[in-house]
């Protein structure tokens, strides 16, 4: 029997003679084996926890970062331990550039309220209060290191993948007051991060405030994930044309991501060891998600829904039968800045459906 997902079976109009030649009970019994069957034969509605179906966006309504207060007066000189190893002494934060790939560095700038300092940024760093502020990247988020100069920065913030060893050196060649973070993005890293910046640029007691309201932030968007009997499978999908297609795992961030979804990673209960792996038939397959994240801009390189299903093994999930693809800004979907509490709540409300107002 076939049905087409989300299509009730309608039985074949030769059926309304059953009923003359017939007995009742035993209509009655076919009948039932038809509905049963047909609802085998239509979507996974219970594979993918919510009964959700079908594709959605994830979107924060103003991916602006809310600054903790008016802008602090930063107390300089800062000496600190950068990621890369050494100590860099910040005397100003007049004119601040902010650079990385995934433009937390900049969010957590303008939510500590030194916006109006802000004078670079990367390509990541997508919000709109930023629209007018130069970017100091490529496309490809490599960082331009004449952009940079240009801009005749009092500090630079950015991380030890963002700039190459090249960049580095060419940067304290010229002079340039550079503090490197961790390039990694996780869920326990938020703070760490938010209070690293804020030691950098002298306001700590403002990192302190924008750490505490995040942690609150996250918190109260986990709590209000509705609870499911079965917990949803859900698989994060690095996609970046049909060349580059993979499936997260352990470490990927995404992991601690869907987990305060209150939802299992299927890339790691599938096995997976490493944090990406190249997807095949057999992961995907093997992984078997209710639903699969992706951001938006991946998700138009291999050519949307449809494009999707073609990448190995997806068709052959529940998600790829119910087409339930989740989708969420490049810039805001693993950020893990100010903004990630509202992160978790709007993909709760795209994976289990909004909460009544």
């Amino acid at each position: 029997m076939s049905a087409s997902p989300g299509v009730p079976f309608v039985p074949a109009r030769g059926t309304r003679g059953a009923r003359s030649g017939l007995p009742r009970s035993l209509v009655a019994v076919l009948a039932l084996v038809l509905l049963i069957g047909s609802a085998a034969c239509g979507t996974d509605s219970s594979a993918t926890g919510s009964g959700q179906t079908g594709p959605t966006t994830a979107v924060i309504q103003n991916q602006d970062p809310v600054p903790i207060g008016p802008e602090p007066t930063p107390t300089l000189p800062a000496t600190v331990r950068s990621f890369d190893g050494g100590e860099v002494t910040v005397t100003s934060s007049d004119r601040i550039i902010a650079a990385d790939r995934y433009g937390t560095l900049a969010q957590t700038v303008w939510a500590l309220g030194l916006g109006p300092k802000l004078v670079g940024r990367s390509t990541a760093a997508a919000f709109p209060a930023v629209a007018q502020v130069p970017n100091v990247t490529g496309g490809n988020g490599s960082l331009n290191v004449e952009s940079v100069l240009a801009l005749r920065p009092t500090v630079f913030l950015t991380d030890t993948t963002s700039a190459a060893p090249a960049v580095r050196e060419q940067l304290k060649a010229a002079g340039v007051t550079v503090v490197y973070f961790d390039p990694q993005r996780t869920m326990d890293g938020v703070v760490p991060q938010i209070q690293a910046v804020a030691g950098a640029l002298g306001v700590p007691a403002a990192g302190q405030a924008l750490a505490q309201r995040t942690t609150d932030e996250i918190a109260a968007a986990s709590a209000a994930v509705p609870e499911q009997d079965t917990p949803p499978n859900i698989a994060f999908l690095y996609l970046r044309s049909t060349a580059i297609t993979m499936i997260a795992g352990p470490g990927s961030g995404a992991d601690a991501l869907i987990a305060a979804l209150g939802a299992n990673d299927a890339g790691t209960a599938a096995g997976l060891k490493e944090p990406f792996t190249a997807i095949t038939s057999e992961a995907m397959i093997s992984a078997a998600p209710d639903v699969l994240l992706v951001m938006s801009d991946g998700l138009t390189s291999v050519g949307g829904i449809d494009g999707l299903e073609k990448v190995p093994g997806i068709a052959q999930t529940p998600a790829g039968r119910n087409k339930r693809v989740i989708d969420m800004a490049d810039s805001v979907l693993l950020s893990f800045g100010p903004n990630t509490g509202r992160v978790v709540a709007a993909l709760s409300d795209a994976v289990y459906g909004a909460r009544p107002a």
